[in-house]
């Protein structure tokens, strides 16, 4: 004797296995695409010549302005760490920093305590306010405002040689009277220079676009770089970078260099993480981000109309009508249930009366019509189109009386 088995049930869920497999391209190509990133910023923040880079000679490089101080005898050196900056400083060295925000608070600090005492000169590229806090202390730093053809508007014989050069960016207030203050932006000075001690100076800049190859021809930008960047005979061109041992490293500054010996922080000394972020990798998390919601949004599937398929076993009528009429009554929908019922019972007795199935759910038009085969008279509007039974009692008396209404229009 054999025993059937029932079938098993089949689940329209999908299975990890399949979310897997319908993932995981997407997944492996993000995952590529962030590596890749990572690595190519690691790559390029090291070695790579880039905006400002004095070996570049794209639009936003500074070759042109390298070749023209070495014609003059400049010797230009390049230093991508911080360790190579600090060392190279001196009273005949002019230290460039051309991207001072990208260093850490401690590299910050290191790099105020080997200039100031040098006698050199130290110029800043547009610093912003927690660089300048720690590289310039005592200078404020405003909002940045357009670049554009400035005059100098001051007594600096560098500035009133060149004359008017493209300036702006960032604009900066200081504390210290004997200040030089010049191309004022909205009225405040985007070019400052401070005296340091032992005959030094430190010059912060707002904008590095009149040292870029495709603005040093134009106004007296490169006569402005000659005199900035060639009052010694060597320039160190500083590039800090992301392979910097010292970014990461902790260097030791003792909290009498943080503004007290109590072994607390300085005020202001305090920084989040994104602070420690450089500002490019910041860009490229963004890009990455937004990468990644259009390529979901690419493969995302869009939600059709249902699609009827075939049933695995074929079901009859009667047991489908029990089963839902058991959702009905398991929810208490009373009033789905009631116009499940009416409705039905509309569409076959409009086929009756000769109203079409437009019209069959209208009670102007079908009223009317069914009215001339009945003698329900009054109650008719109220069993085709009334309100929801109160009871379960109630539906079921609904449904016997549109069974009698419509064998009733059916035999007249």
């Amino acid at each position: 004797m054999t025993t059937a088995t029932a079938p098993s049930p089949t689940s329209t869920a999908n299975t990890p296995h399949q979310i897997w497999t319908r993932a995981r391209g997407l997944l492996i190509a993000l995952l590529i695409l962030v590596i890749a990133g990572i690595t190519f910023a690691a790559v390029r923040s090291g070695e790579g010549h880039g905006q400002l880079d004095p070996r570049s000679a794209d639009p936003k490089g500074s070759r042109a302005a390298a070749e023209l101080l070495e014609a003059r005898g400049i010797s230009v050196t390049v230093a991508t760490t911080l360790d190579e900056a600090t060392t190279a400083a001196g009273p005949d060295t002019t230290l460039l920093v051309a991207g001072p925000n990208l260093l850490t608070p401690s590299q910050q600090r290191r790099l105020h305590e080997a200039t100031a005492p040098s006698a050199g000169r130290t110029l800043l590229i547009a610093p912003g306010p927690a660089a300048v806090s720690r590289l310039a202390p005592g200078v404020r730093a405003e909002p940045h405002r357009p670049v554009s053809a400035l005059p100098p508007s001051c007594t600096l014989p560098a500035a009133r040689s060149a004359g008017t050069a493209d300036m702006g960016g960032i604009r900066y207030r200081a504390t210290d009277s004997t200040a030089t203050a010049c191309y004022p932006s909205d009225g405040t000075p985007t070019l400052l220079i401070l005296k340091d001690r032992e005959a030094g100076d430190t010059v912060l800049l707002g904008s590095p676009d009149f040292l870029h190859n495709e603005r040093l021809d134009q106004q007296g930008n490169a006569s402005l770089a000659l005199q900035l960047l060639g009052s010694r005979p060597h320039l160190v061109w500083y590039l800090p970078s992301l392979a910097d041992p010292s970014a990461t490293s902790d260097d030791g500054v003792s909290d009498e260099h943080d503004g007290g010996g109590n072994g607390e922080e300085a005020p202001g000394d305090e920084s989040s993480f994104l602070d420690l972020i450089p500002s490019g990798w910041l860009w490229a998390t963004l890009q990455l981000t937004l990468a990644a919601v259009l390529a979901a949004i690419w493969r995302g599937r869009r939600l059709g109309p249902l699609v009827m398929e075939r049933l695995p076993v074929s079901i009859r009528a009667s047991e489908s009508a029990e089963g839902r009429a058991g959702l009905y009554r398991k929810a208490n929908a009373r009033d789905r249930a009631a116009e499940s019922l009416r409705a039905a019972a509309r569409t076959r007795i409009a086929r009756l009366a000769d109203v079409t199935a437009r019209e069959a759910h209208t009670s102007a038009v079908l009223l009317p019509a069914v009215s001339t085969r009945t003698t329900t008279g009054d109650e008719l509007s109220t069993l085709l189109f009334g309100p929801a039974p109160a009871t379960d009692a109630a539906l079921v008396l609904l449904a016997e009386h549109l069974d009698a209404l419509e064998r009733e229009v059916r035999t007249s």
